[in-house]
């Protein structure tokens, strides 16, 4: 990543996982757009997270706020943070911005009622269908799935480790970059075919969290400290 920090835009960044990542970029000095089908939406984000962000003694973030298009356009590197029901369509009307962009993709397919069950798409996972749809010129990387936006939210750490799923090595390193500016530890999961495995632990850890009322997440174990 070079030394001037690139603009990060947040799809679908209204929810609880958008504004929590867009409060871990803030914070470590990155400019953050939240985006929105209607710029209204997304400044009204905007100005309720700065609130509660003075509240608790944060200032002077980077933060802005625009429609999902315009935000995609302005940014760098784009992340999409809305349900699976509407990834699709919200790709489709991006498209024309992410080219030779990277695509942070968070996407997990969960189909309510039972979003406590695996429920993977004919496709494979949520991530491959974005890449099946962006094209090569797209470099779609799949992150997030597994970390409580609780956490994020409260800006503490969320003592959990992020799979990172992507065709492309310098994507995910990238993208591996913005994680540990999270505070996070980010790993190299191989193809994006591989993100079905993330995306089906998300089910797995909402049934956990149920089960024992936490926020749980994954930790990867056994590594060289040195690693």
């Amino acid at each position: 990543m070079s030394d001037k920090l690139p603009v990060i835009a947040i799809l679908g960044g209204t929810g609880d996982l958008g504004t929590g990542l867009a409060r871990c970029w803030g914070e470590a000095g990155f400019p953050v757009i939240i985006g929105s089908r209607t710029a209204e939406k997304a400044e009204a984000a905007v100005n309720s997270m700065q609130k509660i962000l003075e509240g608790r003694g944060i200032s002077d973030m980077n933060l802005h706020s625009d429609e999902n298009l315009r935000a995609a356009e302005a940014a760098n590197i784009v992340a999409i943070t809305v349900p699976f029901s509407h990834q699709q369509s919200t790709l489709e009307h991006v498209k024309p911005a992410l080219k030779g962009k990277i695509l942070i993709d968070t996407t997990v397919p969960l189909i309510p009622p039972k979003v406590a069950r695996v429920q993977l798409p004919e496709m494979g996972s949520a991530g491959q269908m974005a890449q099946e749809l962006l094209g090569e010129d797209v470099r779609v990387v799949s992150a997030f799935q597994n970390v409580a936006a609780h956490h994020l939210q409260k800006g503490t750490n969320a003592g959990c480790d992020v799979l990172v799923s992507g065709n492309n090595k310098d994507a995910r390193s990238q993208v591996i970059e913005l994680i540990e500016a999270c505070g996070m530890r980010g790993f190299h999961a191989g193809s994006i075919a591989n993100s079905a495995a993330a995306e089906a632990l998300t089910s797995i850890l909402i049934f956990i969290n149920k089960q024992y009322k936490c926020h749980a997440g994954i930790s990867i174990t056994g590594l060289d400290p040195e690693q």
